[in-house]
């Protein structure tokens, strides 16, 4: 089949290669002519495990190519993907500018039906508006489809070639039969294909995002109430999880989340209820606690200080927003280095995939960025632990505690046994653990 996916951005890649993979013709479109030809030659701008791996052997097979002829891209498929950014505006609500610019551009280019597609995360109703933009450049029949990603950054392959269930919203049925013959060899497994309408599956993408985002806060509520009561998080959880009704994915506390979904969707999703009259209670008090969430490390290493850390030196491991991802968009080690920062700290960073993104945001004044997790530890007054990469679940404890002037660790994401780190000299600080 014939697809055009305009954008190769993070959804816009992932989903360009896997089409590929799964046997179509794909042309991926960008505006950045630099990208462009680097996708050319096989190196993907995004790490993504397994990603350059099957971008390659596309590229090689001729399933898969690059351009920036969105003309010659839109004539030649059928089904043509908008896969482009929303960023959030001041408000909070998405910023669709970009979305609408290429709605107007395929519909100039139209040369026959076609399906266009929002794969981008995007508002209620914007599926009307892409369909009043497009019918004003053209006579060419053409559907509309809302069709959500739920990719996971660090396990997006798997994402999408094994989805849990794809969600397409139309009220064409001709549409409908397209976009099931599409997505068909992606759930042979007998996971749902399922179709609705427009508005419906606009609003589940939000709606899924929202609720993944409730748990988290939630959870780091409770493992905060832990501290204070002297429990055990770890015990609570599986308490909790072990209950059909609840079970424990997003269950795990931590320091907050971050990336370019939850933090982004929670807020549109606010932004719409109050566009529409409701003030939805729940989602703005989860935004509130992740934001409180993001600060609550480095209360706890100044507290440990009494309130001084003025040239003290603090390592930090793991700087991306979540494990297997180099992206640090809304990352919870902004926040924490910044204020670490601010209070006269050194800090010492290393991450496996996202220093030179961190190096970009957070930037270099009073933060070191190490090649290895050992080389931030030397002379360190405390250890933070903010992102769980593997690497980090099993270190040598005598040598980082040989590295270090002061044998203090804040794992902020209950990634160390408390038992062997104190039995070994050190003091700790875990997530609403009591201790």
């Amino acid at each position: 089949m014939k697809v055009c996916v305009i954008g190769t951005g993070y959804v816009g890649l992932v989903a360009g290669v896997c089409f590929a993979e799964g046997g179509n013709d794909v042309i991926c479109v960008d505006i950045d002519e630099n990208k462009i030809n680097m996708l050319k030659e096989a190196k993907s701008p995004i790490y993504e495990p397994g990603l350059e791996e099957l971008l390659r052997r596309n590229l090689d097979e001729g399933r898969l190519t690059f351009s920036t002829d969105v003309k010659s891209a839109v004539e030649a498929s059928l089904f043509n993907f908008i896969a482009v950014g929303t960023p959030q505006g001041d408000d909070g609500a998405a910023d669709l500018q970009y979305v609408y610019a290429v709605a107007e551009t395929i519909g100039k280019h139209m040369n026959g039906y076609k399906i266009i597609i929002d794969k981008s995360t995007v508002p209620v109703g914007t599926a009307d508006k892409v369909r009043d933009i497009i019918s004003k450049q053209t006579e060419h029949e053409f559907d509309v489809v809302s069709n959500p990603e739920f990719m996971k950054e660090g396990a997006a392959i798997d994402d999408f070639m094994k989805p849990d269930r794809v969600v397409i919203g139309t009220e064409s049925e001709r549409a409908a039969e397209a976009m099931t013959e599409l997505y068909s060899p992606f759930v042979r497994t007998g996971k749902p294909i399922l179709t609705m309408g427009v508005r419906d599956a606009e609003l589940t993408k939000y709606a899924s995002n929202s609720i993944l985002a409730l748990r988290i806060s939630f959870v780091n509520e409770i493992a905060n109430l832990c501290e204070e009561v002297g429990a055990n998080i770890k015990n609570v959880r599986k308490g909790m999880g072990t209950d059909s009704r609840i079970g424990t994915s997003f269950l795990f506390p931590g320091v907050g989340y971050g990336g370019s979904c939850f933090p982004k969707d929670v807020q549109a999703i606010i932004k719409t209820a109050k566009d529409h009259g409701y003030e939805f209670e729940t989602l703005k008090a989860a935004e509130a606690v992740n934001v409180r969430q993001k600060k609550i490390l480095a209360k706890k290493i100044l507290k440990h200080f009494n309130n001084n850390i003025q040239g003290l030196k603090i390592a930090v491991w793991g700087l991306a927003f979540k494990p297997r991802t180099d992206d640090m968009r809304c990352a919870p080690s902004i926040e924490i280095i910044n204020m670490l920062v601010a209070n006269g700290a050194i800090v010492s960073a290393f991450d496996p995939e996202a220093v030179e993104n961190a190096r970009e945001i957070i930037g270099s004044d009073n933060v070191i960025y190490e090649k290895n997790s050992y080389d931030c530890l030397k002379d360190a007054d405390a250890l933070a632990v903010v992102t769980e990469w593997n690497e980090f679940r099993r270190p040598d404890f005598e040598r980082i505690k040989s590295l270090m002037k002061q044998p203090i660790v804040f794992d902020g994401r209950n990634v160390f046994n408390p038992k062997t780190l104190i039995d070994l000299g050190f003091t700790y600080y875990g997530m609403g653990r009591g201790i």
